[in-house]
């Protein structure tokens, strides 16, 4: 089968690989009909995550169809249209137990990281009876890829985790497909300001039509004080970070309000600096967290009521076969105006 490769920073390849087979009785095997690329491939990519060594397929979102099953799978048979989650979880182990899904001790976010993921035709799901979702009928395959990964992340590590209010305030650091993410379900809440800030105003205009009711171009190095300005020196009651570099997070910490909350959501591959020497006496929390997908079954049911439509965050299309070229659009997004992609794999 035809699959995309890390081959160590900064390579990768369209390779010929074998398809997958049954390891675990509870494992199944997809036939991949569509998927995509997330920033954390991009991470990967620039050597930011050590866990995935050369060699292994990338990509952990897609939807697609069963194609067998292992012998202690029965929530799904041969045939069965499928989300697949980026976390995999056992439902038994102590972190599962408590719905931590993304430290489960035989899963977590291992597909594209320790196992072979979904940027390829094929692809083996462990503990699939709890990492798989039947598609709802009638819905957009394009639109339920959003589903395995980027709205759980924004809304389970930004919105849950940053404690969005009615009526309060949040400032999103990045307009990247995950930072929007996180503004189109901080909008569940109906918080009285939504501030995104970014430094290509073609994001800032998306954000715009996504609900943002202010954007800041960060370009000139003052977007903390333009924060204070807008919200009468007092900052935001939420500061989301989702870029995953030092200064984004250093800029929430400059601009959360006294008993705010910073919501991190970036993947950091570099140390950052945490200035207590200015954040000791204001009762902030700062939260970090790897997406459990616990809200995955809700977030189907609003994509089912019309409530939300993710589709607004694809912006390319691509068939596995130009996967390097899909890459190459996601990785330039400032040039190309990319978001999310989408890469058929298989005739749906």
């Amino acid at each position: 089968m035809k699959a995309l490769v890390y081959l160590g920073p900064g390579s990768k390849a369209l390779l010929d690989r074998p398809k997958p087979q049954i390891a675990e009785p509870g494992d199944a095997i997809i036939r991949i009909t569509k998927t995509t690329i997330c920033g954390t491939d991009l991470h990967i990519l620039k050597g930011d995550v050590p866990t995935c060594q050369p060699g292994r397929i990338l990509g952990h979102e897609g939807v697609g169809i069963v194609e067998t099953v292992g012998a202690a799978v029965t929530a799904f048979k041969p045939g069965d249209r499928v989300l697949i989650s980026c976390i995999s979880a056992c439902g038994k182990c102590p972190y599962c137990r408590k719905a931590m899904y993304s430290h489960c001790t035989t899963g977590g976010w291992i597909l594209g990281n320790k196992i072979d993921g979904t940027q390829a035709e094929f692809v083996r799901i462990p503990h699939a009876d709890t990492s798989l979702y039947s598609l709802p009928q009638g819905l957009d395959e394009e639109a339920l890829v959003m589903l395995s990964d980027i709205l759980p992340t924004g809304f389970e590590c930004g919105i849950l985790n940053g404690k969005v209010q009615p009526g309060g305030t949040v400032a999103i650091v990045g307009s990247g497909p995950i930072g929007l993410a996180a503004l189109l379900t901080a909008q569940f809440y109906a918080p009285a300001q939504i501030i995104m800030i970014d430094l290509d105003d073609g994001r800032l205009e998306v954000a715009r039509r996504f609900g943002a009711t202010g954007t800041i171009n960060s370009t000139d190095g003052k977007a903390a004080e333009a924060i204070l300005k807008m919200t009468e020196g007092r900052g935001v009651d939420t500061a989301i970070e989702a870029v995953g570099i030092p200064a984004t997070f250093e800029l929430c910490a400059k601009i959360v309000a006294p008993g705010g909350v910073i919501a991190n959501i970036g993947v950091h591959g570099t140390k950052v600096d945490l200035h207590l020497e200015n954040l000791w006496d204001r009762n902030i929390t700062i939260t970090t967290r790897l997406v459990d997908t616990v809200s995955t079954p809700m977030l189907l049911n609003v994509l089912t009521s019309g409530k939300i439509d993710p589709r607004q965050l694809i912006t390319h299309r691509f068939t596995l076969e130009k996967i390097l070229d899909a890459y190459e659009t996601f990785g330039n997004a400032a040039s190309t105006h990319a978001l999310k992609v989408i890469i058929a794999a298989a005739p749906a």
